[in-house]
Formats: structure tokens, C-alpha cells, sequence
């Protein structure tokens, strides 16, 4: 069908305008009230200030024990960031089934309350509570980011749930299937791949997530950093950040490759 003889376009509802509106002035407003100096930004101190500021990175510390002990904290926060997702995944699917309405109006209210207070609260709020009860160390940090996961995946595994196609599972349960064999061969086959695309991506979220957490004394990079960062060696804290850079792309490029893995 040419340009030529395709229908117009319906017309815009006038709520869509309002929001548009409210958007624009929002974004407005936002400027007007902060006071944002670009000009003292981009002078000519500020540049000089910065670029000493950099040049006491280089070059990167390279002593063959500091790079052994940034390596252990690596995989110390590669570590905190899988099992806090790996518990995540865990957490947020049972608290997603109740959520997506399969146990009643009340469990899905009670569900939802949870997701959103788990998920409300950042990690660095987590850790900081967890700290007190797990002590300093990368278990206070595993369960950080377990906690504000679990939220996060809960929701979307609920919403992922609530917008399967419920037919494939009412015809199973027409058939006499039971309740849970019916979802576990209707439903979760087709949310299965979105769920993994989710998790994946959180897991992504976690190591960034993982590096930031040590500042507040969870362990792994962050706590090396924040260390080095304090104690105004930068060169040694340049090392750290290249490698929190490095483990980043690495795991970026995991995840990318099981996904297109997962979608073939």
C-alpha cells in the first residue's frame, strides 16, 4: 500500500497534549530553579584543576602484590554480584507469583507492598542497615544487593506473568492438569526467555552496583578504592579503576553473548 492511500493518523487525545505540557514546563522549571554555574564549569580554573587532578592518576600502580590483591577483589565483587542475583532471582520469583495475582486479591496487595519497600530502598541504604547486623565484608554487600534485586526482579517477573497469554494454561487445566503443572508447562515456558533477559541485565546492574558498595565497607573494589581515594594515592586507585572498568565490559560482553544465545 503506497503513502498515498494510507488512513490518517487518528488525532492526539488531549490528555496526551496536557501531559506533553506538563512535561515541558517540568523540565523548565528544573533549570529556572537549580543554579547552574556553567560559566565557573567551563573557565579556565576549573580546567586546570581538573586536568592536575587527572595527571596524579598516571601512570596506574603496577606492583606485582597490589595487582594480585586488586585481582582478589575482583572476583570478590564478580563473586558479591552473582550470588546477590543468583538470590535475587530466587527472592523475586516468590514473591512474583503472589504479586501476579495467583493467590488472591490480598496476597497480590501484601506482594506488591514488599517488591515496592525492597525496591524503594537503594543498595548503599541496604548495605549501610546490613552492616550493622553482618559486619563489615562482602556478605553485608551480597545481601544489599540481594534485597534491592529482589524487588526490582519481583515486579517484573509479576508484570512478565500478568501478561502471558492465559489461554495455552486454562486449556491445560480444561484437561484435567493440576494448577502448578499447568503453569510450568504454559505460562512459565512462555516468560522464561524474558525473565532470563531481565536477570541478566540486573546482573549487569549488580556489578557496578558491587564496586560502589565496598565505599561504605562491603568489600571488593569499592572498599579498595574508597582506601586508596582517602588516602590520596591516586595512582593505586587509578589501577583499581581500570579494573572495575575491565570486569564491567567483561561481564557486559557475557551477558550480550547469552542473550543472543538465548534468542536464537
Amino acid at each position: 500500500m503506497s503513502a498515498r492511500t494510507l488512513p490518517p493518523a487518528p488525532p492526539r487525545a488531549p490528555g496526551a497534549w496536557l501531559l506533553l505540557a506538563a512535561l515541558v514546563l517540568l523540565v523548565g522549571a528544573s533549570f529556572a530553579s537549580l543554579d547552574l554555574q556553567w560559566s565557573a564549569f567551563a573557565s579556565t580554573e576549573a580546567l586546570a584543576s581538573i586536568t592536575e587532578f587527572l595527571q596524579g592518576f598516571a601512570p596506574p600502580g603496577s606492583g606485582a602484590p597490589f595487582l594480585l590483591k586488586t585481582a582478589l577483589a575482583t572476583l570478590e565483587t564478580l563473586s558479591m554480584s552473582a550470588l546477590g542475583t543468583l538470590l535475587a532471582v530466587a527472592g523475586g520469583l516468590a514473591l512474583a507469583m503472589p504479586a501476579a495475582g495467583r493467590f488472591g486479591r490480598l496476597a497480590r496487595a501484601a506482594s506488591r507492598i514488599v517488591l515496592n519497600v525492597l525496591r524503594s530502598i537503594p543498595e548503599l541504604v541496604w548495605a549501610s542497615l546490613l552492616l550493622v547486623a553482618a559486619g563489615l565484608g562482602p556478605f553485608a554487600g551480597t545481601l544489599a544487593l540481594a534485597a534491592h534485586t529482589s524487588g526490582v526482579l519481583g515486579r517484573l517477573f509479576a508484570d512478565a506473568l500478568e501478561n502471558a497469554e492465559p489461554l495455552p494454561e486454562a486449556a491445560l487445566r480444561t484437561n484435567g492438569a493440576g494448577a502448578m503443572a499447568a503453569f510450568f508447562y504454559a505460562t512459565l515456558p512462555q516468560t522464561l526467555p524474558q525473565m532470563l533477559s531481565y536477570t541478566l541485565y540486573r546482573w549487569e546492574n549488580n556489578i557496578r552496583a558491587a564496586a560502589v558498595l565496598g565505599v561504605v565497607g562491603a568489600g571488593g573494589l569499592g572498599q579498595m578504592l574508597k582506601y586508596h581515594l582517602s588516602l590520596f594515592q591516586m595512582q593505586d586507585a587509578a589501577t583499581v579503576i581500570i579494573a572495575m572498568l575491565l570486569l564491567v565490559a567483561l561481564v557486559d560482553a557475557l551477558s550480550y553473548a547469552l542473550r543472543r544465545a538465548l534468542t536464537r
